[in-house]
């Protein structure tokens, strides 16, 4: 027969025992609630994001398992009530490659000049650094200088995230720079109707040329909007 000690022993234990998990249990519920805000909070997310917010990757995938996230892609999630729209794959690339920044005919079809409508988004790296291992998303990076990746970037707040895009000037000047990737022709378009669509004034043009050393190429066509 066990002794009345032993026995209120053996008590005390399991009531501090029972308590702890429900402690346990009510903080992890809080914690989950504190992660669901946050995620909504930031739109379109890495997993990253959370472990640097002090969120373990086990709070995300309690999120996904309970509906209160979904995942886009490797690595890449939202909220669950995140509504896609046309830029949705720009704020995925601003997410993957925050240093880049969108360029050329991603860029016209942002600001909606011309007719181009890529089917991958292209995004300018500085010079000094290595393109990202992309694997099957549909990103192409392109090498801009120093002096050419910086300038003329504008931040856009869209659904999801926020995109660093190059502004309409700077981006009709990179279609001059890089005419043989898409043609001159390309590059006329965008010209043309940027031009037209007041996208850009021709001093705005014409810092943008002379960054991307096309001052002299662009001048002829320049002259035939006049």
């Amino acid at each position: 027969m066990r002794h009345p000690i032993q026995i209120s022993l053996e008590r005390l234990l399991r009531y501090h025992t029972i308590h702890k998990e429900v402690k346990l249990k009510r903080n992890t519920s809080t914690q989950i609630l504190k992660a669901g805000k946050f995620v909504r909070s930031l739109g379109v997310f890495r997993a990253r994001d959370m472990v640097a917010a002090g969120y373990s990757r086990e709070y995300l995938r309690r999120l996904v398992g309970q509906g209160h996230a979904r995942q886009l892609g490797r690595g890449l999630y939202a909220p669950a009530d995140f509504e896609a729209d046309q830029n949705s794959s720009l704020v995925e690339a601003a997410k993957r490659v925050p240093r880049a920044v969108i360029c050329l005919v991603s860029a016209l079809q942002f600001h909606r000049i011309g007719t181009q409508s890529p089917h991958q988004v292209w995004l300018a790296l500085p010079r000094d650094t290595n393109f990202p291992v992309s694997g099957n998303l549909p990103f192409r990076f392109c090498k801009f200088s120093a002096a050419s990746h910086a300038f003329g970037v504008q931040e856009h707040a869209l659904p999801g995230g926020t995109v660093r895009v190059y502004s309409p000037a700077k981006t009709v000047a990179d279609c001059f720079k890089y005419r043989h990737k898409y043609g001159l022709d390309v590059a006329i378009e965008a010209l043309r109707d940027g031009w037209r669509e007041k996208k850009f004034t021709m001093s705005e043009l014409s810092k943008a040329a002379a960054v991307c050393r096309v001052s002299r190429g662009i001048q002829p066509y320049v002259e035939m909007l006049a």
